[in-house]
């Protein structure tokens, strides 16, 4: 049995831990699984998003294309509640430092 814990995936640009790979993919096909299968009320105010998930975070998200706001009202600005948990639990920075 291949111990999968020690296996380095090797990108042009990154090196990622085969398990990490492994759950971001998951994690990923999850989420788009989920968004075709959205209800209309897992939308949360910018505001609350702001709130629960921290103005900087939401700022940052947005501004480097991973969150999309979705305005159902002229005015207002709202997220999806399962695209910011998503954004929350990703982990930062892949590069791990190899000794």
């Amino acid at each position: 049995m291949t111990n999968f814990h020690n296996i380095l995936m090797e990108f042009s640009d990154k090196t990622v831990p085969y398990s990490i790979f492994i759950n971001d993919l998951a994690r990923e096909i999850v989420a788009q699984t989920t968004e075709a299968l959205r209800e209309p009320n897992d939308i949360i105010s910018q505001n609350k998003a702001f709130k629960l998930f921290g103005a900087g975070n939401v700022r940052r998200w947005v501004k480097g294309g991973e969150l999309i706001p979705i305005s159902k009202r002229p005015g207002k600005i709202e997220y999806s509640i399962f695209d910011l948990k998503r954004l929350q639990e990703r982990q930062q920075d892949y590069l791990i430092s190899l000794k």
